[in-house]
């Protein structure tokens, strides 16, 4: 079976691997699209958190169902997302702090982060992890996951609400779904950008306004900083209006620092935001009603087979928003 896997930080292997055998409560799925995501290019790189070697990466993914136990509510040839967190084998994460957080615990376990994800041909994994559609293509349902954290990060996190200047600091994928759902919620929306091609971007798709450098007096009610990089995550807090909410989608390992008086005396909200639980079936719905166009996300595309040789080429490339993998 064709898998790629990451040896070492900058090295992919295309190899054979055996063929998968599907467990108790499990499905086994066929592989169609895989989503490049943030969290693989830093992974490439050797920056990204909670992360060991090697690893199939993979956890933006449109598959298609194989087999699945009866009772589960899939049948062979069911399109579906995969929701790819996944919980504790053994259940040792707290009840008290499962109901505070099902999102961020301490047993959280990331598909192709801290298990291997989908960059091979078939794989199993749990049913209820499955999310099916009967009309959104595989290019659809690979743009599901990222589209769920920033559903997280302006819905439950920021909470925005009908009428707030929000500001979105970066527009790479996680930042441009994050507008998209900003949008959705009534948000006066504004983007922070250093790229002018991705400020054009997101004006032409989105018709939102686009800064290259905000004007000194710029504040903003709700501040969602996409960048993971330090430096802009620590110049976000000066965006924040007074009572306002900042929320970190994006991390760094570094870090971060900020001017005591500043936050204090706008008493402002500062929140992290990590991943998605329990949102996949509304952000299907949203997709298939036209609430949300997935249709700007994919600018290129690359084989399976060709992931070693042109993957490292990725970053940075000019025009990039989402790359999906073909299986």
């Amino acid at each position: 079976m064709d898998t790629v896997t990451l040896a070492e930080p900058g090295r992919f292997i295309f190899h054979q691997t055996d063929e998968p055998v599907r467990g108790p409560g499990e499905a086994l799925v066929r592989v169609h699209r895989v989503g490049v995501c943030g969290t693989d290019l830093h992974a490439f790189a050797g920056k990204q958190n909670f992360f060991e070697f090697p690893r199939i990466l993979g956890h933006e993914l449109g598959v298609e169902v194989l087999e699945a136990e009866p009772g589960s509510g899939l049948a062979p040839s069911d399109r579906c997302a995969v929701e790819p967190f996944l919980a504790d084998p053994e259940g040792r994460c707290p009840a008290a702090i499962l109901e505070r957080t099902p999102n961020a615990t301490p047993t959280m376990r990331v598909l192709g982060v801290h298990s291997d994800g989908g960059m091979r041909e078939r794989f199993c994994l749990p049913a209820d992890r499955l999310h099916k559609s009967e009309e959104l293509t595989p290019d659809q349902l690979c743009i599901v996951e990222p589209l769920s954290i920033s559903d997280h990060a302006v819905n439950r996190r920021a909470r925005v609400q009908s009428g707030e200047r929000v500001l979105v600091v970066g527009v790479g994928p996680i930042g441009f779904a994050a507008v998209q759902f900003a949008l959705a919620a009534g948000g006066e929306v504004s983007v922070l950008e250093r790229s002018p091609s991705r400020c054009a971007y997101v004006h032409e798709q989105l018709g939102v306004a686009t800064h290259e450098a905000l004007p000194e007096d710029a504040r903003f009610d709700v501040v969602l900083d996409a960048t993971g990089n330090q430096q802009a995550m620590e110049a976000s807090f000066g965006a924040v209006d007074f009572g306002g909410r900042l929320v970190f989608i994006g991390h760094t390992k570094g870090q971060i620092a900020f001017e005591n008086p500043l936050f204090h005396s706008r008493e402002m909200t500062v929140m992290s935001s990590r991943n998605s639980a329990g949102r996949f079936p509304d952000i299907i719905a949203m997709i298939e009603r036209g609430a949300i166009d997935t249709a700007p996300w994919i600018t290129h595309r690359m084989a399976l087979a060709d992931v070693p040789t042109a993957f490292p080429g990725l970053e940075g490339t000019e025009g990039l928003m989402k790359c999906v993998i073909e299986v």
